[in-house]
């Protein structure tokens, strides 16, 4: 098949990026915490490419965070590391993370609970290595973590600090709850608040004699718009910032103008007897996330205010106006809809290739890995 050279002429449904947009957010981060002289160990969870990850690191292919060992080993292969495997160690996982542990120079895991660290101990490292532990904490998000206000998260932390076999990194935080904010202000609350938090603890370790261990907050609301104390943790863990999406624009971490990702679709029917367009993007291209609970259901469809994606099944779309009569003439069979997606992690995890474009012209392809 020939290289399709427009954007306008893809087989669609289809993921398309746009890399001024993309670059620009990627640039920004990294200015934004070199500045705070903090180090920015961007999250690959969004986009799971070696493109993007060139771009998110400045080109170093060092710092990154993942939330599979799926990504792990596709970044380890193509010549990352210090790795950070940000997800509470799952038993039946220790071997293989024992073996990146033994193949990369850093490798590192997080616990929050005692047993996962028995389960470390089970299985000393070869080459004399030791296990590069981080201790995630909960400040409040009600995820995953040793609640910050339990005395077992201290007593969790001097343990790994004890324990032969195991070096402990760093306190590591998600401060998820900036996913509940509207505007830069409630968002800059919640990142004060976790930073203080996290900052605390600092302080409680040093107190216990514990030295050297870095501190990690992040979420890309608290880390478009980042308080002056955070210039006091070690580094931050953002991941969507690179493409943004439209959750992101109803927080306050971004504008709509920012967000780099759309789902191209056809339109595939007119039914005026229901007053209803239908498409060619499912929920396998866009994905259910946000519940269709956007004034203009699922996503939010660009250049067309006045139309709402109102449901989906696996492969089709139903699009209707907001009010009034649908103008079909506007949308003739095989025109083409861009959809704003309302998460992009979720959106990017449909597809198994993005096509990369600079004002409609593709550029590039990348693929992502998938899996865990």
């Amino acid at each position: 098949m020939a290289a399709v050279e427009f954007i306008k002429d893809l087989c669609t449904p289809a993921l398309i990026i746009d890399l001024d947009k993309m670059t620009r957010n990627a640039e920004g981060m990294l200015e934004r915490f070199h500045k705070l002289g903090v180090q920015l160990r961007p999250h690959m969870k969004t986009h799971k490419t070696l493109e993007c990850a060139e771009i998110m690191t400045g080109g170093s292919r060092r710092c990154i965070v993942v939330s599979t060992l799926a990504e792990v080993s596709f970044y380890a292969d193509n010549g990352y590391d210090d790795i950070l495997y940000a997800y509470p160690l799952p038993f039946d996982k220790v071997e293989r993370c024992a073996e990146l542990s033994e193949r990369l120079s850093l490798f590192h895991v997080v616990v929050d609970n005692r047993l996962a660290l028995q389960e470390l101990k089970k299985r000393p490292l070869k080459q004399g290595k030791v296990w590069k532990v981080w201790m995630k904490l909960d400040c409040d998000n009600g995820r995953a973590g040793v609640p910050h206000c339990d005395p077992a998260a201290l007593q969790l932390a001097l343990e790994i600090w004890d324990t032969s076999g195991v070096e402990l990194m760093g306190i590591y935080a998600h401060c998820g709850n900036t996913y509940a904010c509207q505007g830069e202000e409630q968002i800059k609350a919640v990142a004060q608040e976790t930073t203080t938090i996290v900052l605390q603890f600092m302080e409680k370790l040093k107190a216990a004699g514990i030295q050297g261990v870095k501190s990690s907050i992040g979420s890309t609301p608290s880390c478009s718009h980042p308080v002056p104390d955070m210039a006091m943790l070690s580094e931050v863990h953002p991941g969507n910032y690179i493409f943004y999406d439209v959750q992101q624009s109803l927080i306050g971490s971004c504008t709509l103008e920012d967000v780099a990702v759309r789902v191209l679709t056809r339109v595939i029917g007119h039914y005026p007897h229901r007053n209803q367009l239908l498409v060619d993007c499912g929920w396998t291209a866009l994905s259910h996330d946000g519940g269709g609970r956007l004034p203009t259901g699922y996503a939010i469809i660009e250049g067309h205010p006045e139309l709402k994606l109102l449901s989906m099944t696996q492969e089709h779309g139903r699009v209707e106006p907001i009010s009034g009569k649908l103008d079909f003439k506007q949308f003739p069979l095989g025109s083409l809809l861009k959809l704003i997606p309302y998460h992009a992690c979720a959106t990017a995890m449909m597809h198994p290739v993005y096509f990369v474009h600079s004002k409609g012209k593709i550029v590039d392809t990348w693929k992502p890995t998938r899996g865990w």
